[in-house]
Parts: C-alpha cells; structure tokens; sequence
C-alpha cells in the first residue's frame, strides 16, 4: 500500500482540547505524516464533535447504552475504523476501557494521553481530575504527562513520550490539570502521533 499519509481516528467523550490541538498541529505543519479523518464520540453532547464539525472533519457517535452489549459497542467502533480505512487510532479523553479484544484487534495502533508521568498515579480510576487531585495529595514536585500504546491494561502500554511539569505551592487540581495540559499533553500528543503515522507509512511502503 502506498499513501501519502496515515489516516487518523480520534476517539473522544468530551470537550476535545487535545483534540483541537492535533487539529492546530497539523494546519501548522507539526502532524504531515496523518491527518485526523475521523472524530468518534460515544457521548452525543460532546463539544469534540462541534470542533470536527468546524474542522470539517468526519465524525461519528457510538453510544454504549444503544448497544446490547460492551461487545457490540466496540464492534460498531471498530467498524468505523476499518470501513474508514484508519491507520491509527488516538485516545483523546474518551471515557471508555477498551477489552483487550479491541486492543488487540489494533494492535501498536492505538495510542493515548494520560495526564501523569507513568507509571505515577495511574490506571484503573485514575482520569481526569483524579489524577491531579492524587498528585497534589501525594505532594509529588514534577508531573507530567505521557503518550503511549494502548493494550489490555488501563494506561499499561508502552511508552512514547513523555514531558514533566514543575508543580506549584499554591496548585490546585484544576490549575495543574490546564497546565500539563498546556505545557505536556498538547505538545508531546501531536508529536507523537506524527511519529507513529511516519512510522506507519514507512511500515507499509516496505510490505
């Protein structure tokens, strides 16, 4: 096969500011390797979806309690990844563990965002807020935010980068969580789907 550029999934449940910045990232020339073709939700009031709208990017909703089964809902997800022809799928705040059937399905084609420095407070139940408000708890100095492959295990996967983030005296859950945001996730996320969309363009020009 040969293309000239990895098509991307976003796998998204809320407001997608990581979304947005891959979206920035690639009118700025950081992503050349992909191109977000797809945005899916499995919540239909997820403001992710208004920006792939503005974007002009595709976009699908998959709601787990339209679904009979945790097996039917990601069934109807991976459908839309392979009739979309997706070459790599990025976990971009979505509020869903995936089975390992799912992972294993994509294997080293799945990628997230956790807003720690793993293996530092993460895992099952550690998202959002959670892991920000462990971390101030904790009274860790540095944190961070770490991109990696996504398999069977809550943010077990290996790593592909990672960035630490000074923590502040006068931290709270929130002002930590905008500034891994800003300072970590948004700058380590678009580069690394970059480099696994050239790695995956270089894989399949060599088959």
């Amino acid at each position: 096969m040969n293309k000239s550029k990895a098509k991307i999934a976003v796998l998204v449940s809320g407001g997608g500011t990581n979304l947005q910045a891959l979206i920035d990232a690639e009118k700025k020339g950081i992503i050349f390797s992909g191109t977000v073709s797809l945005v899916i939700s499995n919540n239909p009031g997820a403001y992710a979806l208004v920006r792939a709208e503005k974007a002009g990017i595709k976009s699908a909703v998959v709601r787990r309690k339209e679904c009979a089964s945790a097996d039917e809902f990601e069934q109807k997800i991976a459908d839309l990844i392979t009739d979309n022809g997706i070459d790599l799928i990025v976990l971009a705040g979505f509020m869903s563990i995936l089975s390992e059937r799912f992972t294993r399905l994509f294997e080293r084609r799945i990628i997230n965002v956790h807003p720690s420095l793993i293996p530092s407070f993460c895992g099952q139940g550690y998202y959002g807020l959670k892991v920000h408000e462990a971390a101030l708890a904790k009274g860790v100095k540095v944190t961070g935010a770490t991109v990696h492959f996504v398999n069977e295990i809550p943010d077990g996967g290996e790593i592909i980068m990672q960035k630490a983030v000074s923590v502040r005296d006068d931290d709270t859950p929130e002002t930590l969580q905008k500034r891994v945001m800003r300072l970590a996730e948004w700058q380590i996320l678009p580069k690394s789907v970059e480099k696994i969309s050239r790695e995956i363009l270089d894989a399949n020009l060599e088959v």
